[in-house]
């Protein structure tokens, strides 16, 4: 998926919304333990429920790593269920050495098919760039996360020719050597919207992923205010405010109607906020 067709499915959606499928075998309506592949058989009901109203699903790769071989089908099939015109994030947060970094890279592009993978980039570039060389596929770099430990180095100061940077503005800068606009996202916390326009003038063209908002806080106002560009330039994730919105077999309904709640303000915000 190109930048201006995920642009033109959020206009055409009047949404930015991610869903995230942090899929909790502990979590989800008891009633659905009865069924073959009660991982599978959550996601299918959630997507059929919230497709018309987000513009991708990211499903956390931990959730299902830990069934091993099952929980690998489990994502497989709810890859296959999801439309193919929504954009889809293997949110998994990998990076190794070159030759490592192909492998995840052939394993979550070739074989899954995912249009994106999250990436950490603290081995540098020789340890993103291979994920960079598949056409039509996504990196979206972790740069400013909203974990209460991000403090530890994001946010350290690092001096780079005669300039004062902190450590996750200099990721922002140097990744843009690496790729473009057109293949690279960037993570940044929805809990940190002090920094959004700082980081928009570093990086004014990239879409941002942003999860944060809602259970963890974050204002989605505040980062649609000053995070949006002219391509609107926001994917925000929500999970469990949408996925467990009900524990009941209810749930699908009720997951519909937290994301159509979000969606609504996501509305609105696209007509204030959007750059004309």
């Amino acid at each position: 998926m190109t930048r201006q067709q995920l642009f033109e499915q959020i206009q055409r959606k009047r949404s930015y919304l991610c869903i995230g499928l942090d899929t909790d075998i502990k979590k989800i309506p008891q009633h659905l333990l009865q069924h073959e592949d009660p991982l599978f058989e959550f996601n299918r009901q959630i997507i059929e429920a919230t497709a018309d109203l987000c513009v991708a699903y990211k499903p956390n790769i931990a959730f299902y790593e830990a069934h091993g071989p099952k929980g690998w089908v489990s994502l497989q099939k709810t890859l296959d269920v999801i439309p193919q015109d929504i954009f889809t994030i293997a949110d998994a947060k990998r990076g190794d050495i070159g030759n490592t970094s192909e492998l995840y890279a052939r394993a979550f592009f070739d074989q899954m098919n995912f249009d994106s993978l999250t990436v950490a980039p603290y081995m540098g570039v020789d340890s993103v760039t291979p994920f960079l060389n598949f056409p039509n596929k996504w990196v979206i770099l972790l740069a400013l996360t909203s974990n209460p430990g991000h403090e530890d180095f994001q946010l350290l100061s690092v001096v780079s020719e005669g300039k004062s940077y902190f450590l996750f503005e200099k990721v922002l800068l140097n990744s843009q050597e690496w790729g473009s606009a057109e293949n690279m996202m960037y993570v940044v916390g929805a809990t940190r919207c002090d920094y959004v326009e700082r980081i928009r003038e570093l990086v004014p063209d990239h879409f941002l992923l942003v999860p944060g908002v809602g259970a963890q806080g974050g204002s989605l106002e505040e980062i649609s205010k000053y995070g949006m560009n002219k391509e609107c330039g926001l994917l925000v994730n929500s999970a469990r405010q949408i996925i467990y919105a009900s524990s009941g077999e209810d749930f699908a309904e009720k997951a519909r109607e937290a994301a159509l709640q979000v969606q609504q303000e996501m509305d609105r915000y696209l007509n204030e906020y959007l750059p004309i």
